[in-house]
Order: C-alpha cells, then structure tokens, then sequence
C-alpha cells in the first residue's frame, strides 16, 4: 500500500508562507510527477512528506493514518536525492544494505536482499566497486537500490537525474518507468525539467508560488492548460502567445487574431497557439512574417518568426524546411487548437 492524503497543507517560516494550502491525493501504485520552476515549492512540499520538514498547518495521511508526527523512519517512505550522498569507503553492496544493517538484519539475509535489488537495477556486476570508481548514472542506481532494500510504501525523488548528462539522463528515465512498473510502488518525482513530467508522470501536479495549478495526466495538461501559466511551462518550444490587438494595431497582428480567435467569444484577451500548430504557406496565403532565426534539427525546423506589430516573436515547428532568415514566409494555422485566455490568465472553454 502507498495511497497519500494531503488535506489543507501549509508551510511558513516565521512570517514567510511558502505552502498554501495544498489538496492533494496520491493514488496507491501511481507515479506522480511534482513539476514546476525553482522556488514554486515543490522540493519543501516532499519534504514534508518525509518528514524533513515540519508540517505547519494540515494533515498528512499515510495509508489512512495520520503522519504529521510520525518520525521520517516511521513513515514508510524512501527518499532518493539530487546528491547521491553513498559513504566512499564502503563497497557497494555495504551502501545498499547499511538501514538494514542498522537495523539488525542478519548477514545473509542482508546480502540475499541486495542481491535481489541489484539484479532488478541491473548493477549485480558493480557491489564489490567502490563509489569513486562508478559513473554517475552507476551511483544514481546504487542510491535508488539503498532505497528499494528498505521495501518503503512510498519512493521520493527530489531531481534524482539533475547532475547527469543529457544522454544519461533520458537513459535513466527508461530505467526509472521500467523500475516503477515492476515494482509497483507509489512514487512521487519531484523536478522542474517538464520533459521529465511529461514523460515519466501518470500524472502532473504543476506548481506555482505554492500552490498547484493543475493536477491532471500529461496529455490533458498539455491540450487543456487551466491557465496561462500551465499552458506557458508545458511544452518545448514554448507556446505563442497573442494578445488582441488594440486600435491602431498592425494589419497583420489584426489578421492573425481573427484567424485563430474568431469563435472564441469576446472574453478572450489572449490567444496560445502551440509551435506544431503553425504551418508554413506561400506569403500570399497566410499572415505574413519574416524568418528571423531558422534552427534545422534533421527531422524538424524550428522557426522564430517576426510578424509586424507583434512585440515577441512567434515560434514554429515545423517538418524539416529549406528556410533561411531573412525569408518571407506565410503562415496558417491547424484550425481548433488555438487555446483562448481570459485577461486573467483563465482558460475560456468552448
């Protein structure tokens, strides 16, 4: 069992609030992803989980029973973290059985467990290595198996895939949802890399300032954002935002709002359009804009775009274009996935 009930959760230090109140339920079995940029408080908020931290005001419930002042051992939750942190004179093995040495499980025993747990992580070949001569993909796997061997309701991961390269790290995303569906268990993933959310998270819980903004499953976030904020983090390139145009503005500002925001009603104060949503067309055809940075990836051409009376660039992905900067291009749009904001930030449903 690994179900979480978080019920009103706050967290102040002296008169500085960085929780505000957080309702949030964490399925048995699930991977849910804490995602958000640094500072939003998400870190704190699994802190608080583990016991790391104090609970200000709220209730944490653990399987049904309240944790609030259950000491971090008591919890039944495992935390891996950023930094490794394994003792350098101990062998591998020794670092991935030392809580069940310290809690007097006999030797063979002991051995028998982490045996087991280095063939789920594929490191049987390392246990008699040192730490210093393991990579740092290697270590990350030894600290995942010291927690794995204490058999938690709960695995914590607070950027466990931060000190990684880019190759390494997309690696250990595989392994961890490969780790996650043989196990089981529930687990909470804290990072700000949305990458990493939306590939990895049954579901997201999107924070901002201390509070969540949208709980949800990737791919419902990402086409149905509950605001601006949510619609702005998720996605790389990031979305394109139009404000509408005032008096006075632009012809083509004016032409881009109406192709895309017409059936939006007259709520609507901005409009996003996802990169993937434009496309290239003859100049005559579209709204014209000028290429001002061209970024050829193989597959794909990644465009930023001038459009006259537009204060920001637009951003286009597009399959793979012979385009150059300074080019005049045209652009249309995939008709219904404009997303419409109200001058609060709010999504306007259709």
């Amino acid at each position: 069992m690994g179900h979480l009930a978080l019920k009103g959760i706050r967290k102040s230090y002296g008169d500085t609030a960085v929780i505000h109140g957080v309702d949030l339920e964490v399925r048995d079995g699930e991977f849910l992803v804490f995602v958000g940029p640094s500072g939003c408080g998400k870190s704190t908020l699994l802190r608080m989980i583990a016991g790391l931290e104090a609970i200000t005001e709220g209730e944490l419930l653990i399987d049904g029973v309240r944790a609030n002042e259950l000491r971090p051992a008591d919890r039944g939750a495992a935390m891996v973290f950023q930094s490794y942190a394994l003792y350098p004179h101990m062998t591998v093995a020794e670092n991935m059985g030392f809580s069940l040495r310290m809690a007097g499980v006999k030797k063979a025993e002991r051995e028998a467990v982490v045996a087991r747990t280095a063939e789920v992580l594929r490191i049987s070949h390392l246990l008699p290595r040192l730490p210093k001569a393991l990579s740092g993909g290697e270590r990350q796997r030894v600290a995942i198996g010291r927690a794995i061997v204490r058999k938690p309701r709960v695995f914590l991961f607070d950027e466990p895939l931060s000190n990684l390269d880019a190759a390494l790290r997309v690696t250990m995303r595989i392994e961890l949802s490969r780790l996650h569906k043989e196990l089981g268990t529930t687990m909470i993933y804290v990072t700000h890399d949305q990458v990493e959310a939306m590939t990895m998270g049954d579901r997201i819980a999107v924070f901002n300032k201390g509070r969540v903004e949208q709980l949800g499953a990737p791919m419902d976030l990402y086409a149905r954002p509950a605001n601006e904020f949510v619609a702005t983090f998720l996605g790389a390139p990031r979305i394109n935002l139009v404000t509408r145009p005032a008096a006075g503005a632009s012809a083509q500002h004016v032409a881009l709002w109406q192709a895309v925001a017409a059936q939006a009603g007259p709520a609507v104060s901005k409009i996003g359009i996802r990169p993937e949503h434009l496309q290239l067309v003859a100049p005559e055809a579209g709204v014209t804009a000028q290429v001002m940075l061209a970024e050829h990836l193989g597959d794909a051409s990644i465009l930023h775009l001038r459009v006259d009376g537009l204060d920001e660039l637009l951003t286009a992905k597009v399959a793979a274009q012979p385009v150059v900067a300074g080019q005049m291009v045209g652009l249309s749009f995939v008709l219904g996935q404009a997303l419409a904001f109200s001058a609060d930030g709010v999504l306007l449903t259709a």
